[in-house]
């Protein structure tokens, strides 16, 4: 059985053409949400964050041969967990990792390590900050006391959880944006020019994550674009592209 750990679109898009090779495959996933897009392929589904040791006690549980991840590329728990579950287990570990998005020769990009960065560099940049970065790092932003007479407009996953938090964090229902990505150049320039943003603060996932999307749309407004930067985590063995990983898959030698 592999076990594929799939955070993000092309993380089922990947289990799905695993299955399609004739492949067992359970597909692991944190919401109910990310639930109900990976069933649509006809793949076994476990729902729920496991951490390292869950996670080494549900590879023996459900006799996984090869770990698969394929979690968001700033989920570093994530990744941490599945490293530390399969050494403990004795099991294959690979890495698919989404190449980046290019950054622009851009005057007004900034790009930072962290979100409490990200936060301290867009209080200098502008009265309207647009955050397009998920909904947990949000109250980075909100216990930011250079940041408390901005506004701040979150745009975010249209889950009940996650508005719940955002309005425990503060934000007012006018500053909330729930939908689901990713976003068109057009949609982007839209809801840029729609709030009066003057800084938009996204992080790099990648072309699947519309980031190049948002990179041009801010650059076309004129807007300061901050740039949360990829965590730094050495894997023990990556892969780039769909093509090495089914390659690899099918070596079952390799693996099994």
């Amino acid at each position: 059985m592999i076990l594929v750990l799939a955070g993000t679109q092309d993380g089922r898009e990947l289990a799905a053409q695993i299955a399609g090779c004739g492949l067992p495959v359970i597909v692991s996933v944190v919401s109910d949400y990310g639930r109900s897009l990976a069933e649509l392929g006809k793949m076994q589904v476990n729902t729920g964050q496991l951490s390292a040791y869950e996670l080494a006690e549900f590879i023996g549980q459900r006799d996984i041969k090869l770990v698969i991840d394929a979690s968001h590329p700033y989920a570093v728990n994530a990744s941490r967990n599945a490293m530390q579950a399969s050494l403990a287990t004795g099991i294959q570990y690979i890495r698919f990792e989404r190449e980046k998005t290019h950054l622009p020769a851009y005057e007004r990009l900034i790009v930072v390590p962290d979100a409490k960065a990200a936060a301290e560099a867009a209080a200098g940049c502008g009265r309207v900050i647009f955050l397009t970065i998920g909904s947990r790092s949000l109250i980075t932003f909100k216990n930011t006391p250079a940041l408390r007479e901005h506004r701040l407009v979150a745009r975010v996953l249209p889950q009940p959880n996650v508005l719940s938090e955002c309005l425990e964090m503060g934000f007012s229902p006018k500053d909330i944006i729930a939908m689901q990505g990713p976003f068109s150049y057009e949609l982007n320039v839209a809801l840029f020019t729609e709030y009066n943003a003057n800084v938009i603060v996204t992080k790099n996932s990648g072309e699947i994550g519309g980031t190049d999307a948002k990179f041009t749309a801010a650059i076309a407004l004129g807007l300061t674009l901050v740039v949360i930067d990829r965590p730094v985590i050495e894997y023990t063995c990556i892969f780039r592209t769909v093509e090495e990983i089914l390659s690899y898959c099918l070596n079952g030698s390799a693996w099994r």
